[in-house]
């Protein structure tokens, strides 16, 4: 079964061709900024897209017909459950120019490209665990101003996908497993998962939880409303500031954790305290969600780039957390692998694929 996954980003688009479990090729294809800058809309690129993936797939000897399933990175569409859509009209509608989220976003080109790529092909086109996914428990919306309801906005396809891979490696079944998962990258996610479902996260773009590599996590908010109102910033310069620029970039003028655990190690102070201090409030987050278990939890599970930094941050995390019991890590992300087997369970019967409405 040949499958081939696409996850686009701002001015880049990767994609893999995978026999079952098995990738042939990788890529990631670059696309010139000004180029991509010429198109109105967001989703009127996936055409332009759509070349460069049928280009990279006859370089490498491979047609459309050879495809068996295409699974596309899932966008800003509405609140689902995690799980295996099947690309329809409702979730392109839902998806064009701004979308229901009043926000354009890269991602949601996966599921235009899948489309039109699918029908060309006459295969069929997924997506899978987009990041607004949403298994939340009643109580974990509320935050205490009725006017503001938390939500789920999550790395929600590395989340479930190592969750679903530890779940197979305690030889359980996902629905019989509960994990604290902690995905730590750019953004930093911390979700309890209860018996395979996603009960309550931290909204990992403006929301809640520990800061991150860009991100500001929760903040006071006196001092939040002060700055709103300081005349300073307008909103998209403090939603720029507070998604991009805050966190280990704004103390240490990095993002890099490996280099901050390098700069650490030589002794540079600054490095080694923000490091910490982010570590720190990433354990009162995991200690939160494993309250909302009672404690039942099968496994800590870790993945992102920065369960690579094996020196410190790790270290600390692991230290504060074994009360937790068993710790599993999955270093990086494994986006493409997850697209893939999404597609390859609803091939192969294991999993049937859900209706967009």
């Amino acid at each position: 079964m040949k499958i081939l996954t696409i996850n686009p980003g701002s001015t880049s688009t990767k994609i893999a061709v995978f026999e079952d479990n098995t990738a042939l090729f990788e890529e990631t294809i670059r696309h010139d900024a000004d180029e991509i800058a010429g198109f109105q809309r967001i989703v009127d690129q996936f055409e332009f897209r759509k070349g460069f993936i049928t280009q990279a797939l006859e370089e490498r000897g491979l047609s459309l017909g050879d495809l068996d399933v295409v699974v596309g990175r899932g966008g800003l569409m509405k609140p689902i459950e995690g799980g295996v859509y099947e690309v329809n009209r409702a979730m392109l509608d839902d998806l064009a120019d701004k979308g229901i989220w009043g926000r354009e976003h890269a991602s949601n080109l996966g599921a235009y490209l899948a489309r039109s790529i699918g029908d060309e092909a006459g295969i069929p086109a997924f997506i899978t665990d987009p990041v607004t996914v949403d298994e939340m428990c009643e109580l974990a919306r509320f935050s205490g101003v009725p006017e503001i309801k938390r939500k789920s906005l999550f790395h929600a396809l590395n989340v479930r996908a190592c969750a679903r891979k530890a779940a197979s490696e305690l030889g359980k079944p996902l629905e019989k497993c509960n994990f604290v998962v902690i995905h730590m990258g750019g953004g930093i996610s911390v979700v309890a998962v209860r018996e395979g479902r996603c009960i309550d996260v931290n909204n990992a773009l403006l929301g809640m939880g520990p800061f991150s590599p860009q991100r500001a996590g929760a903040l006071p908010i006196g001092d939040l409303i002060q700055m709103c109102f300081s005349g300073e910033y307008t909103q998209k310069e403090l939603e720029g500031k507070f998604a991009k620029k805050s966190g280990l970039i704004a103390y240490t003028g990095t993002d890099n954790g490996s280099e901050l655990e390098k700069r650490a190690a030589e002794g540079d102070e600054t490095a080694l305290s923000a490091l910490k201090a982010m570590g720190y409030q990433v354990v009162k987050e995991a200690g939160g969600a494993a309250a909302v278990l009672k404690g039942e939890v099968d496994a800590v599970v870790f993945t992102g780039g920065l369960v690579y930094a094996q020196k410190i941050l790790m270290p600390f995390l692991k230290e504060h957390l074994s009360f937790l019991g068993k710790h599993i890590e999955y270093p990086g992300e494994k986006e493409m692998e997850a697209l893939a087997d999404a597609g390859r369970r609803v091939m192969a019967g294991e999993e049937k694929s859900k209706k967009y409405s």
